[in-house]
């Protein structure tokens, strides 16, 4: 990462610009949550997709407020929200993702402290979901976030980290690769790596996420590598 990285715990330049966030919303009702790994895949998706969005880029009405975003600090926050809460959510402007269950809304940059009503209400500590059974194995033909085992993570905190990572693997790729993989409907995984693993992923030069240490965990974590599949992403695999 180098000095100018969004991604890291000691303070730079990024830091006097002034600071946005990228609001991200998933759907949690009583008694049918999402499975956590869907959830996390789903949010790195919805990343993805207001990023290779038109209205995100050149004179697009988000362009505007993503540039902002992307020049200072990238910060991530999700909250949840179920029943008239979700309804009043998916009021406001923003892109829904739907994944094999979960649904995150991702909405465009906003002040630190200029969050819509509706969205500030919203909880953001304790989203915590768990998997039904152990997630398959990763698709390797597809981009792999790779999260670190060492750190224990809310399911909020780990689906920005997701975020995070996906859009680390976007800034790595070429416009034709973007488009190949926006086109593609941006299959991705997101898997816990072993430990000898995540060992061998920190070292290799891939994208990795240092935590900012705002929530949860200690500044300068290392939280997510990505690793890019056999068909995009070709600057992302491993030497």
């Amino acid at each position: 990462m180098t000095s100018e990285s969004p991604f890291r715990s000691q303070a730079g330049p990024r830091d006097l610009a002034p600071q946005f966030v990228l609001p991200l919303v998933v759907r949690v009702e009583r008694g049918d949550p999402p499975a956590r790994t869907d959830a996390l895949e789903t949010a790195a998706r919805a990343v993805l997709t207001i990023l290779g969005d038109a209205r995100s880029v050149g004179e697009g009405e988000w362009a505007q407020a993503v540039r902002d975003w992307q020049d200072a600090r990238i910060r991530k926050v999700v909250r949840r929200a179920r029943g008239a809460e979700w309804r009043r959510a998916e009021a406001l402007d923003g892109i829904t993702v739907t994944g094999k269950a979960a649904q995150v809304r991702v909405f465009p940059p906003v002040p630190l402290d200029g969050w819509p009503k509706d969205l500030a209400r919203l909880q953001v500590s304790g989203t915590d979901l768990d998997d039904p059974g152990a997630p398959a194995a990763a698709d390797r033909g597809a981009p792999v976030l790779w999260m670190n085992p060492g750190v224990e993570m809310s399911a909020g905190k780990a689906m920005a980290q997701a975020g995070h990572g996906a859009q680390l693997a976007w800034w790595e790729l070429s416009d034709e690769e973007r488009a190949a993989w926006r086109e593609a409907g941006f299959p991705l995984c997101v898997r816990t790596a072993d430990p000898a693993r995540w060992s061998e992923l920190t070292a290799s030069g891939l994208p990795l996420v240092r935590d900012a240490g705002f929530t949860e965990i200690a500044p300068g974590s290392c939280t997510v590598v990505a690793e890019g599949g056999s068909h995009f992403g070709s600057r992302l695999r491993l030497p």
